[in-house]
């Protein structure tokens, strides 16, 4: 046996069993492993495209056995680009991503595959489908159409590099952001510049600062070691550090200078993003145009639940009018509140966080370091699998040591059923890692629900957070906010691992509009106002008491604090997502920077600061999923607080009702995945179609 062939038997990343290896995965495991899997898989598809057989059994099931190396191999490799990110990594990442797109374009221009789709849709098998076969090959087919497959000669060609371009684009934009996040910092050594700070921001910041200064693996002595009490303090913008630091820095010019830093991300230097966006838009538009789309806002939504750009557009301006008014409200009250303390200046957008917190304290009495010690991690997570199990009916149990893992922070869960059948697992990630983690929160896929070699494969999800690490001796203490954030992830992990559908085109998320894909998500986070669920999550630290009632009033009561504020920013990242995709050309007089501010005219009442770069760090529309699909985030906020206003009606306080309802929920928007339409789905939960008014109302605003 050759030294090639050991190398390749002995590779992580060509296992197809158990879970991916990630304790062994290394960079240079990744391009051997994944020139041989295509270099199979692409043999695999020329066999099946010279032999098609229209029928499920004989063109559909091969096809998905050929995703599986990719489960056990790409699919790890693009998690741990954003969890494990290392120069050595990017460079294997960047090296195997054109002819993972390659292969991709292949896949979706394959005509014997197009023509054997159709012949399954209009031939006698195809009323004895499933309604989730049926929904995967109607799906195949407009996929295939919005690949390209009716393009011929030089303009499939140019699809196809334009393919390439935004790929290799996107990966650029998302490395440029965690690089400038990272190159930033801000390092205070004067008592007087942390006055006021919490005690967790300021061991937050001296860890940082320890962190920094072993950055090449050498061991700091103990007189070297920063301490929340005398410093050095690193500021970072890093978000568990950043939020804090501009609500409770009382030097209104260190503020200006970390803000001014956070909106001008990756716009400048070796990092600059400025120039890929047009660059993006304008390979977006014209690949929209080669498949006959006026925009890429109208190629976007012809596979979403949204019917046309105008009627998200009406959905904007609804919630744009009813918030507007309240959005102004907000300001006025806090500038009265910055004027009584002796403030007599206009506030700018680095005063806004910090006096806006001290009208939240002075309104509701109540600080977020009184609320931090009620929220370690492990007993919301206790009290979050307690709510489950009571509403869904389902176990989660942790298996730590019972899998593989890329850092020494991440868990180890199984979900069973009532009666202890196993349903799913997942992975959580919980804390923010500057160094090799992007930031945000996410959920993602390890293993999709299928059928292999007739046995069920059960599904695994990834979980990541980016929340406030352990410090010293004191566990993770988590803010409200990233409670909301645990909870959102964990609604997309149930819908993803409580799926019952066994054709991974159509289990879990696949196959569900993106549009309606956050409904799990937000559904979820309502439950954080519920009072016994919050007592169920809270235990000090210390102590093990729930949060006192008096602060579950308080927190219920600033439920709504400047509801409006927060839906407009909201918009303005929606808006502006959707105007760049539908209204914009990038090769005309205006910039990508004065649409944003022309944007923010209709949806802040603060003037946008004419340097704000904030779109050089806008992942989710350059480098995510989201692009002219950021609208989704309100478009299922609709969905899912209808969804909860069912739970309500029923009567929150009455278990077998709660329960009741969450099981027709399970059995509807958890289990049904991509099988069928989002509204169908909806309709079979709520009984009828989608109201706007329970939104409204949550927030205050109706």
């Amino acid at each position: 046996m050759s030294e090639t062939n050991q190398e390749l038997d002995n590779n992580p990343l060509l296992v197809s069993e158990g879970l991916p290896r990630f304790d062994e995965i290394e960079p240079e495991h990744i391009v051997p492993a994944i020139k041989k899997i295509l270099a199979d898989v692409d043999a695999q598809l020329t066999s099946i495209e010279e032999n098609i057989v229209p029928t499920w059994a004989g063109l559909m099931e091969p096809l998905e056995q050929m995703d599986v190396p990719f489960e056990y191999a790409w699919r790890p490799v693009s998690h741990l680009h954003g969890v494990k990110n290392s120069a050595e990594l990017r460079e294997a990442y960047d090296a195997v991503s054109p002819d993972i797109v390659t292969f991709g374009l292949r896949c979706g221009q394959s005509k014997p595959l197009y023509e054997g789709y159709k012949a399954i849709r209009d031939g006698d098998e195809w009323a004895s489908l499933n309604d989730a076969q049926q929904r995967i090959i109607e799906k195949r087919i407009q996929s295939s159409e919005l690949s390209g497959i009716g393009l011929e000669g030089e303009e499939r060609e140019r699809f196809n590099e334009i393919s390439q371009e935004l790929s290799q684009i996107s990966t650029d934009f998302s490395n440029n952001v965690l690089d400038a996040t990272k190159a930033f910092h801000l390092d205070l050594t004067d008592p007087a510049d942390v006055e006021g700070m919490p005690s967790s921001l300021l061991a937050l910041m001296a860890q940082a600062s320890n962190m920094a200064k072993m950055e090449d693996g050498s061991e700091l002595a103990e007189d070297e070691q920063a301490t929340p009490e005398s410093g050095p303090w690193r500021v970072t913008l890093d978000i568990p550090c950043l939020g804090p630091f501009l609500e409770h820095c009382q030097k209104r010019e260190l503020r200006e200078q970390v803000y001014r830093a956070f909106i001008t991300r990756a716009s400048s230097d070796e990092f600059d993003n400025s120039g890929l966006i047009p660059k993006i838009l304008r390979l977006r538009a014209e690949k929209s145009k080669l498949l006959g789309f006026d925009t890429f806002a109208d190629l976007s939504l012809a596979s979403k639940m949204a019917p046309s750009v105008p009627d998200v557009e009406k959905m904007f301006e609804t919630l744009r009018s009813a918030s507007w008014d309240a959005a102004q409200t907000d300001l006025a009250d806090v500038q009265a509140l910055a004027k009584e303390n002796g403030f007599d200046e206009q506030l700018r957008h680095w005063d806004i966080g910090f006096w806006a917190e001290r009208l939240r304290e002075s309104r509701f009495d109540y600080t977020d370091e009184e609320i931090r010690p009620y929220f370690p991690l492990d007993r919301a997570l206790t009290g979050m699998f307690e709510l489950v199990e009571r509403i869904f009916g389902i176990q989660v149990v942790a298996a730590e040591g019972e899998a593989p893992i890329w850092n020494p922070d991440v868990r180890f869960f199984k979900i069973a059923d009532q009666d202890g059948t196993p349903l799913a697992a997942f992975y959580l990630d919980p804390y923010s890692r500057p160094a090799d983690k992007r930031g945000g929160a996410w959920m993602d896929e390890c293993m999709v629900r299928r059928r292999v070699n007739g046995e069920v494969v059960l599904p695994v999800a990834h979980l990541v957070c980016n929340g406030t690490p352990p410090v010293g001796d004191t566990p993770s203490l988590m803010t409200f906010r990233e409670v909301e954030t645990l909870f959102h992830e964990f609604g997309h992990g149930l819908q993803h691992m409580l799926t019952t559908i066994d054709e991974a085109d159509a289990s879990g998320i696949n196959g569900v509009e993106w549009d309606a894909v956050e409904l799990p998500s937000q559904f979820m986070e309502n439950w954080c106002y519920h009072r016994p669920t919050l007592m169920g999550i809270s235990g000090h630290y210390e102590t093990g008491e729930p949060l006192p009632d008096d602060l579950f009033q308080k927190l219920c009561a600033a439920r709504t604090y400047r509801a409006g504020t927060m839906m407009l920013r909201q918009l303005l990242f929606g808006m502006t997502d959707m105007t760049l995709h539908s209204n914009f050309d990038p090769d005309g007089d205006q910039t990508v920077f004065e649409v944003q501010r022309s944007v923010s005219q209709k949806t802040s009442v603060l003037p946008q600061l004419e340097e704000d770069r904030s779109l050089c760090a806008f992942q989710h529309i350059f480098s995510g999923g989201y692009a002219a699909g950021y609208y989704s985030y309100k478009w299922a906020e609709v969905l899912s607080a209808d969804a909860f206003n069912a739970f309500e009606e029923a009567g929150l306080d009455d278990e077998q009702a709660v329960a009741e309802t969450g099981r027709r929920f399970r059995d509807t928007v958890l289990a049904l995945g991509g099988s069928q339409h989002p509204m169908e789905v909806f309709k079979a939960f709520r009984g009828r179609e989608p109201s706007p008014e329970p939104l409204l109302k949550h927030n205050g605003l109706s």
